[in-house]
């Protein structure tokens, strides 16, 4: 398993998914798959930024774990800050036009539905987001 930390921050982000491409880079992991990937990074990543420590900015931690049987990836994002469970939401009603879903919600949906399986917990005053993705 690899570990990053930064700070959560915007400007870290093309520093956050060039470390997860890294260690996929190293794997069977086709194209299609690493773009599923990144955009899962980029929407979860995005959001400790703009919504775990506002007005401040605080840490992330960011474990990359390769899997071998089967083959895939564990990813997961930990923050200390405000405690929130993005999949307790539910999910938007993606039958109504845009101006008729309520803001907010769809980006962890794509998350949910492009990845085979998402989990948080909040432990020791940490939210802990893990995302896992097969790779056939």
């Amino acid at each position: 398993m690899k570990e990053m930390f930064t700070e959560a921050k915007l400007e870290n982000l093309d520093e956050v998914i060039a470390f997860v491409d890294g260690e996929l880079e190293a794997t069977i992991c086709n194209p299609k798959i690493q773009m599923q990937i990144d955009i899962a990074v980029e929407e979860i990543f995005v959001n400790i930024a703009h919504y775990a420590y506002t007005p401040k900015i605080g840490d992330a931690t960011i474990r990359v774990q390769i899997l071998s049987d089967p083959p895939g990836v564990d990813i997961t994002f930990i923050d200390s800050g405000v405690p929130y469970d993005p999949l307790a939401k539910e999910d938007p009603d993606t039958t109504l036009s845009a101006e008729e879903r309520q803001i907010g919600g769809l980006g962890i949906f794509m998350v949910k539905k492009s990845m085979d399986d998402v989990k948080y917990e909040y432990k020791d005053g940490h939210n802990i987001l893990t995302i896992n993705k097969g790779f056939s």
